[in-house]
């Protein structure tokens, strides 16, 4: 008798010694926001926004300024993050590929290890998203008002505003869902700032009325670079859409005697009258404004104006983002969670914000292939740390395994970032990142490319219908302006990276004959 209460004893001490580890493993949120510009952030650039929330996790913890994406395309990106692979080995190589559901991704493993996993927002491909305990999630790009969700038990359509909708979400699971007992990682996604940028009735209301300094490079001629940037169909003069970007109605087009591309009527045929009527009592005015000023404009003035419009509703759409941020940060605090969370924030790729004359993303160029990225981890990160190491997308999975105390797959290509998240800067190696877009021909026309990146310089390839070679001094030249291939004083440095993009294909396993593959399956 006296040997079966031992050992029952011995249990039960195991047993709460697991317990108390599991309580011990960090809770994570990841948050994400979707076409984010690390220059729409204050943290990064005071110029164009405020976002004092999103900030609170540079000053509390860490940011990066030289984190970046192995694609800059929405659903490619997501798959990335969630396998830790690049594309060409996870098989989403663009928007319109089908994802291998046979991945496995960094959520089921943490499930698997103990964690309560939820996801809420925007996943962008699949409705069934494997390893969560609970989604709901929004069906493709999905709206901004009035948004259907794809849950567990069905689709719903939820009355309001996409971002605080996502944030009502994530906070009532936290609240009224989330096991105390178990850690829990947490995916919360949102779709803003995504094309067509419909701004909350507050935000509207008070970025209309604002104006914002014109880029340097808004009226860039590519002077020195190749096919590529001169063909893109991402301008903001002859790309950027008056009625589905600037919110022009057709009846304004009509009167001009004016046709563009038109879809603006699905986006805001979501809402309800009232909503419409607070809507239409502020967009009728700058539409009454264009019809009066439009026969005075030339291509130069138009560029600015719709610069202008496309800011006003691109950054009220990341004001209301960073105001629930903020919601998620004070429930933490509130709730005593803090001290015991990391919290990531960024973006799925970066954006053009009229840098080079562009919206978009897509190419190598540091505004589409930089993403913002922002860690706080108390009693981890020093706060107020800023990061300069290359760091990618890839990199998430591995990270988040290793913070919650598992050993993450072999066949994960990236690196974790807990040794500089922790001070120990002196375990990180990468010196270079690799990059590879494939969505072409397709919409914007951006072509073919990959390529790599050191802190010193960028080497872009261009291929498929072209075969073109780009070279910039990432510290001379920062706005990347000057393309030096061909410049004799950069010849050593052309074949070094020459040599390393040939050294880190091979390291990632990526290939002409992988090139070719992915060419003839999108045919």
């Amino acid at each position: 008798m006296k040997s079966i209460v031992i050992v029952f004893l011995v249990v039960v001490c195991v047993s709460c010694a697991n317990k108390k580890l599991d309580i011990a493993k960090p809770n994570i949120i990841f948050i994400m926001s979707d076409d984010h510009a690390y220059q729409a952030i204050s943290a990064y650039d005071t110029t164009l926004i405020q976002t004092p929330n999103i900030d609170r996790l540079a000053n509390e913890g860490m940011l990066f300024t030289n984190a970046s994406v192995t694609n800059s395309i929405c659903a490619p990106s997501r798959a990335v993050i969630l396998t830790g692979k690049h594309s060409h080995i996870n098989g989403k190589i663009d928007n319109l590929s089908h994802f291998d559901t046979t991945n496995v991704t960094f959520p089921q493993i943490l499930q698997k290890a103990g964690y309560q996993t939820a996801m809420f927002g925007k996943l962008h491909f699949g409705n069934n998203p494997k390893g969560f305990d609970e989604f709901k999630i929004l069906p493709g790009q999905g709206e901004y008002y009035n948004p259907r969700f794809i849950t567990q038990k069905g689709d719903t359509i939820i009355d309001g505003y996409v971002t605080d909708i996502t944030t009502d979400l994530t906070l009532d699971w936290m609240k009224n869902r989330r096991d105390p007992n178990k850690p829990f990682m947490l995916m919360y996604l949102h779709k803003a700032p995504h094309r067509a940028w419909l701004p909350s009735e507050k935000y509207y209301k008070e970025f209309t009325k604002k104006t914002f300094p014109l880029p340097e490079t808004l009226f860039d001629d590519y002077k020195t670079r190749g096919t590529a940037a001169k063909t893109a169909e991402m301008g903001i003069l002859k790309h950027m859409s008056l009625v589905n970007d600037t919110k022009l109605t057709p009846a304004t087009m009509a009167k001009l005697n004016l046709t563009d591309w038109n879809n603006l009527g699905e986006s805001l045929g979501g809402m309800t009258a009232e909503q419409r009527a607070k809507w239409d009592a502020v967009y009728g005015p700058i539409n009454e404004k264009f019809i009066e000023e439009y026969p005075t404009m030339n291509d130069s003035t138009l560029t600015i104006w719709k610069y202008q419009r496309y800011l006003q509703d691109y950054l009220g759409t990341i004001a209301s983002v960073d105001d629930n941020v903020g919601r998620v940060l004070d429930y933490l605090d509130d709730e005593k969670l803090a001290d015991n969370t990391i919290v990531i924030y960024t973006s799925d790729q970066g954006f053009y914000l009229g840098e080079h004359g562009w919206f978009d993303k897509r190419f190598m160029y540091d505004e589409s292939f930089k993403t913002p990225l922002l860690i706080k981890w108390p009693n981890k990160i020093k706060a107020g740390i800023t990061e300069d190491e290359m760091v990618q997308n890839l990199d998430f999975a591995q990270t988040f395994l290793e913070v919650a105390g598992v050993t993450a797959p072999k066949d994960m290509q990236g690196e974790s970032l807990v040794p500089l998240l922790t001070g120990n800067k002196e375990k990180w190696k990468r010196d270079a990142v690799y990059y590879h877009y494939y969505e072409y021909p397709a919409e914007h026309a951006v072509k073919r490319h990959y390529g790599i990146a050191t802190k010193e310089f960028k080497l872009i390839h261009f291929y498929h219908d072209v075969n073109e070679w780009e070279l910039y001094d990432r510290k001379k030249d920062p706005k990347e302006i000057n393309n030096v291939i061909n410049n004799p004083a950069y010849a050593q440095v052309v074949k070094d990276m020459k040599q390393k993009l040939q050294e880190t294909r091979k390291k990632y396993k990526d290939s002409e004959e992988l090139d070719r593959k992915y060419i003839e399956s999108y045919n």
